[in-house]
């Protein structure tokens, strides 16, 4: 009876180094699909906000934003509960829906200049090369980027310092700088977070997706404020 469990033992073994070998490209392949989903949601999303009246959050800034970071990172924690479950995926694509609501101020603001349609097209254009170089380096290279979890945590926790500070400084040439950051460090975080699906580190693609949508979220938003400053024609 040995000889013929070790055979059994042999002929499973390809078997299920094989599964494993495929789990990475089955968790990218889900969290490109579920990314390239979200993206429906914010559109509509962005739609309906143009159409808006947020003279609530104009009128009192600091409450409105608050309120906005509260609800944003309660979605956050409450996606990542339910991260193996439909509803996890559910809960996702509200939270796009919502945040395309909430860009509505911004592309307002952005349509009122007379380059606005252009300066939104070449943000979403730099977004979208941003997050295929990135995600292309890390996929076809296969490097460990690993060692770059700690940084990029201590960057995301200054930056939301920031972002905090600056509901109540206010201040113009540190939000510029705020977004000048932003776009660095979420291109890293593209990088890291498809390299870590590809080495196998990251299993859950819901969690993937949520980290991979709003850098990209962060990052258009960022680019077209920069843009916004530095090229917008109000005349």
């Amino acid at each position: 009876m040995q000889p013929e469990l070790q055979s059994n033992q042999s002929y499973q073994t390809p078997v299920a180094v094989n599964e494993v070998a495929l789990q990475p490209q089955r968790v990218l392949r889900n969290t490109y699909l579920l990314l390239a989903l979200s993206l429906i949601p914010t559109g509509i999303g962005a739609l309906i906000g143009v159409n808006l009246n947020f003279g609530f959050m104009r009128a009192s800034p600091m409450v409105s934003s608050l309120v906005l970071l509260a609800i944003i990172y309660g979605m956050f924690f409450a996606i990542e509960k339910n991260r193996n479950s439909g509803l996890g995926v559910a809960l996702l694509l509200g939270l796009t829906l919502f945040l395309g609501i909430i860009l509505g101020p911004l592309l307002q603001v952005a349509l009122g200049l007379r380059n606005g349609g252009q300066l939104i097209a070449l943000a979403a254009g730099g977004t979208a090369t941003v997050f295929f170089t990135m995600a292309g380096i890390a996929t076809v290279t296969r490097k460990d980027f690993g060692f770059m979890g700690n940084f990029l945590t201590v960057g995301c926790i200054v930056v939301m310092l920031a972002v905090l500070a600056n509901i109540f400084i206010a201040s113009p040439v540190l939000h510029l700088t705020i977004c000048a950051v932003f776009v660095l460090l979420c291109s890293a975080i593209i990088l890291w977070q498809v390299s870590e699906i590809v080495r196998g580190g990251e299993t859950n693609y819901v969690s993937a997706t949520l980290t991979l949508y709003m850098s990209i979220y962060n990052l258009f938003s960022s680019l077209l404020q920069i843009l916004m400053v530095l090229t917008g024609n109000r005349d």
